[in-house]
């Protein structure tokens, strides 16, 4: 980054990180491959297959980044989201595939000379050394003077707000001001890729939601490429601009935050975007899942389809509804209660398998408990179906 730069004459980093994802997706076509300009203006960015075998577990996840975009890695514990950016900081050896950064290959380039900067889950700050000398370590270990080192991190540090805290030692630091040292200390060494293992969670709550917004703020202005790694579906939300969700080593499903909440293709991503999601075969305005019951939808489709609504669009009724509105209607049973923000959410059993949201108040009023019957209504306007 640098800071001599005007708005004058330059896009804004979310147009820039759009422009560069489409012209991405457009070197898939026939007519980008066939365009040796728009190949050539695309070397940069990183283009990766990571393969890693390791026992039983396989790793193969293809990863094409533009400079200027963040792409987060999500998915649950053990899908191989830390293996994947181990992989390409070097740490862990690919047994297969390929990485290429700027249209250099790096398969074969120890860590401490890739041009990649990694922010780890718990910092891993030199608890001897200050805030300053800690930035200054990776300048010097390319080469640079004590003086030139140091006077790059005093830099960094007043760009992330930190100047007043260049003589600090780490446990002098608060969580989040650490979180910012790990950065500065990773952005000081000009990294064309910046790597981001759980970059929140060692932090509370309260400081989370600060220093969340100050790093997307700092990951809108780095230019090349940043990949984050984390489990939390609001980190990726609001960090990154592209989600890549991995389950069992595999890509399940990528594209755009606000894509993936709308059309959520496995039960783990629709349950952290608290959808209830179906699989099953279309036919009109009805859905029908395998053996199970149907789903009458608004749209009108034909085919393998999902069919998801939010937990708020389920009304639950002790008994069977007389001359319910509703086209869908199941009876369940309440296989469990939980507290859910200022909601309870019933987990339900039965016909379909479902999670309601209702509030404590009609909770108390239908006299829910573990194993009571009731009967659960969807209407249809409140589904959503969209081809598999």
């Amino acid at each position: 980054m640098d800071d001599r730069r005007t708005a004058a004459g330059r896009k804004s980093a979310p147009a820039v990180r759009s422009e560069a994802s489409h012209a991405y997706q457009a070197l898939g076509s026939s007519e980008a491959r066939e365009a040796p300009a728009a190949v050539e203006a695309f070397k940069e960015g990183l283009d990766a297959r990571l393969v890693v075998e390791r026992g039983a577990f396989r790793l193969d996840v293809a990863l094409r980044v533009a400079p200027g975009e963040v792409a987060a890695l999500l998915g649950p514990n053990g899908a191989g989201k830390t293996t994947a950016l181990r992989a390409l900081a070097g740490l862990t050896t690919l047994t297969g595939g390929r990485l290429r950064l700027d249209g250099a290959a790096l398969e074969d380039v120890p860590p401490e000379s890739r041009p990649v900067g990694v922010v780890f889950q718990d910092y891993l700050l030199f608890p001897h050394l200050s805030a300053l000398d800690n930035v200054a370590f990776g300048p010097r270990c390319q080469g640079a003077t004590r003086a030139q080192a140091r006077a790059r991190a005093a830099e960094w540090l007043r760009r992330l707000g930190l100047a007043d805290h260049a003589d600090a030692k780490p446990r002098r630091l608060s969580g989040g001001q650490a979180q910012r040292v790990a950065l500065a200390r990773a952005l000081a060494t000009r990294p064309r890729l910046l790597l981001l293992d759980e970059p929140l969670a060692a932090l509370d709550a309260r400081t989370r939601l600060e220093v969340r917004a100050q790093l997307r703020r700092h990951l809108a202005e780095f230019e090349a490429v940043a990949v984050l790694v984390t489990h939390d579906p609001l980190d990726a939300m609001v960090l990154a601009d592209r989600l890549v969700v991995v389950e069992d080593g595999r890509v399940v499903q990528e594209g755009a935050p606000s894509d993936i909440a709308r059309h959520p293709r496995s039960d783990y991503i629709a349950r952290l975007v608290g959808l209830n999601l179906y699989r099953g075969d279309s036919d009109g305005h009805v859905v029908r899942l395998g053996a199970g019951p149907s789903i009458t939808t608004t749209e009108v489709l034909s085919g393998p389809v999902f069919v998801a609504f939010p937990p708020s669009a389920v009304t639950l009724y002790r008994e069977r509804p007389a001359g319910a509105s509703a086209r869908n209607l199941w009876r369940c049973e309440v296989a469990g209660l939980e507290t859910h923000r200022d909601l309870v959410r019933a987990d339900l059993s039965g016909e379909l398998p479902l999670a309601a949201d209702l509030t404590t108040v009609a909770a108390a009023e239908l006299d829910l408990r573990p194993g009571a019957e009731v009967w659960a209504t969807v209407k249809a306007t409140q589904t959503h179906a969209y081809p598999v």
